[in-house]
């Protein structure tokens, strides 16, 4: 399974891995998105935030893996259900949104693993081909058994817990310590806004906001976690790359569809 998971591969290595970001449902968006650059190594299913319901996630997530591009769910909130269908379906990771405490983590990870780690309830039918290896030209198939999902799952998927509140931010250092994390994902839109320095125009930020944010780098390089943040261009997630954040979004599909159709409108005036 982590052969299969690029994402975590690049993470195990210390190299970053960009992603894409899909709000929008379509698996043929999903294609488009995941085929565009050899450079995208995660897609993001939005369910937060995102028009994609529970059957459409499904569809994403397979038509993500079967591109070599790893899925990863932002759950629409750390409650069991929700993690338990997202990675049921096959997802190689999740992003919980809005948690604020150590305990808040400790709970995400439980749900998030299988005994005697955590508490999953085990059912991999719908996930195991989501980590098929196989030579795009053909050659053999390699597809995980039932038994090896169980056995790999807790090691193998990527656990990324959003820090966007003022509360996270405070107690970030002991929600970097819980074992089983694997990712602090920074929001800097909801945490400008929870810390009072919201965002400004063309991703302008204030010096407390910027201060924040290094600060959740800080705390995630001293507990062996990796940093991620949510941007808006390439040019964006390769100066967070360059700083050591291993998973910088690189692009929204909603973002670049209205700069694509500003730019092509804009120009032919």
């Amino acid at each position: 399974m982590q052969a299969a998971n690029r994402l975590q591969k690049s993470l195990k290595a210390g190299r970053p891995s960009l992603g894409g970001w899909q709000m929008l449902p379509g698996t043929n968006l999903t294609r488009v998105m995941c085929r565009s650059s050899s450079n995208l190594g995660w897609l993001l299913v939005d369910l937060e935030h995102g028009n994609i319901s529970d059957d459409t996630m499904h569809e994403i997530v397979a038509a993500a893996a079967a591109c070599g591009v790893s899925p990863i769910v932002r759950v629409v909130e750390g409650r069991p259900w929700a993690i338990k269908r997202a990675l049921d379906s096959g997802a190689h990771g999740i992003l919980v949104p809005m948690l604020e405490t150590a305990e808040d983590a400790r709970r995400i990870v439980q749900f998030s693993k299988f005994p005697p780690a955590g508490n999953r309830g085990f059912e991999s039918l719908l996930a195991v081909e989501k980590f098929v290896e196989q030579h795009p030209h053909g050659g053999p198939v390699r597809e995980p058994t039932g038994l090896e999902y169980l056995q790999q799952a807790n090691d193998a998927l990527v656990i990324a817990v959003q820090i966007e509140t003022k509360a996270a931010l405070e107690n970030v250092k002991a929600i970097a310590a819980v074992p089983g994390v694997d990712v602090l994902f920074i929001g800097p839109f909801d945490l400008g806004v929870n810390i009072g320095h919201p965002m400004r125009g063309q991703g302008e930020m204030d010096p407390e906001l910027l201060e924040a944010i290094q600060t959740i780098h800080e705390a995630a390089r001293a507990a062996g976690k990796v940093t991620g943040i949510y941007c808006d261009s390439g040019e964006e997630a390769r100066r967070y790359a360059d700083q050591g954040f291993l998973m910088p979004s690189a692009m929204t599909d909603m973002v670049g569809l209205r700069k694509v159709f500003r730019q092509a409108f804009e120009g032919g005036q």
